[in-house]
């Protein structure tokens, strides 16, 4: 059963910074990639980064050069760290992986960012 739990969310003050992190089992998880998405209240979820098996990423414009994700193989964990963060940034992170041809998601993490 494939499993994916998200961490670290919480409240930040414009400009300042959160990791969250995505524990993966039930997947041999160095061979899949992972993705993060986002969804803010009455807006549609929005896809906001990937990482691959090799280790390549990419990035929604809007979060190039503030967000970065990784990826450790070992503990089957996926991160996603957010720095310069916006009031716009505000919205329940998702942890994705498509698996045995669907998509699995976590719970969900909140992330508000207001002052």
């Amino acid at each position: 059963q494939v499993r994916l739990v998200e961490s670290g969310g919480g409240l930040v003050q414009p400009g300042g910074s959160l990791r969250l992190s995505c524990a993966a089992s039930g997947i041999n998880f160095r061979l899949y990639a992972m993705g993060w998405y986002r969804q803010a209240p009455g807006e549609a979820r929005e896809w906001v980064a990937s990482i691959f098996s090799n280790g390549s990423t990419n990035y929604l414009d809007s979060v190039k050069d503030r967000f970065t994700v990784s990826r450790n193989n070992v503990r089957s964990t996926v991160s996603l760290q957010m720095n310069s963060l916006k009031p716009e940034d505000t919205a329940v992170y998702y942890c994705n992986t498509r698996a045995y041809t669907r998509d699995f998601w976590g719970q969900g993490t909140q992330v508000t960012v207001s002052s």
